[in-house]
């Protein structure tokens, strides 16, 4: 089903699900860094906000992440999706800031490796488990946050020397050089690892998904939509709304 948008700007595109009632506000306002486009060009977000129900994973879901895994694994060549464009355009990206792709690795590559190896989607929660779908569908790294939790305005911008968080389940991540979000108290996600600090929870209610693409903004807005049924159908989405930035 397309999906109308209602107004287009030189630098962004805005739209808003037409059949939920109401609209959510956007908590913060989202921009790239001019220094981080000057090193990557073709950067481009999707920027998707809603109303959520942070709750267990449904059976309809579970079965959705296990028919995409068994795609995967019956592929000829299952690792050849570790060489896909955009794939390869994340590590083109993070070579351009100074950061070691090998070392450093989108979350949607992480993802992909996981599944190829016969580990399967980790399930964590009806939103987290969609976000890692899409992600591994659209081959893009997406940032999942807690809206509540962010404190102002974002920025899409490299880390500087010094920055550091705690990432989810592990350890201080170096942020130098890393691609990151930024609120109005410093770093708190990256294509790579997100942080603690504004982590979804069984408590969240608003949230921020932000896909990044560094090969440009075709398919973000047909991954936000499927993005949108999704949290609709397994996750009580409501006034769900996206923009795409580049």
């Amino acid at each position: 089903m397309a999906f109308p948008a209602l107004f287009h700007f030189p630098r962004y595109s805005f739209v808003r699900i037409p059949f939920l009632s109401g609209i959510l506000r956007p908590m913060a306002n989202l921009t790239i860094d001019p220094g981080l486009k000057l090193k990557c060009p073709r950067i481009a977000l999707g920027f998707l906000t809603a109303r959520v129900a942070t709750r267990e994973t449904p059976p309809g879901l579970l079965e959705e992440l296990k028919v995409r895994e068994t795609e995967i694994l019956h592929l000829p060549e299952p690792r050849a999706l570790l060489e896909s464009p955009k794939i390869l355009a994340t590590r083109a990206g993070y070579k351009a800031l100074g950061k070691d792709p090998a070392r450093y690795r989108g979350s949607a590559e992480a993802l992909l490796r996981r599944i190829v190896s016969g580990k399967g989607f980790p399930q964590i929660n009806a939103v987290v488990d969609i976000i890692n779908l899409i992600s591994v569908e659209s081959r893009l790294p997406i940032g999942l946050y807690d809206l509540d939790h962010v404190k102002g305005d974002i920025v899409f911008r490299a880390g500087r020397a010094g920055e550091t968080y705690k990432g989810i389940g592990k350890y201080d991540l170096n942020l130098e050089g890393l691609p990151v979000f930024s609120d109005e108290e410093g770093p708190h996600g990256s294509p790579t690892s997100d942080s603690e600090r504004t982590m979804v929870t069984s408590a969240t209610q608003s949230i921020a998904a932000i896909l990044v693409s560094f090969g440009g903004a075709e398919g973000l807005e047909s991954s936000c939509q499927r993005m949108s049924s999704h949290l609709q159908k397994y996750a009580e989405g409501q006034n769900i709304q996206f923009q795409i930035r580049w």
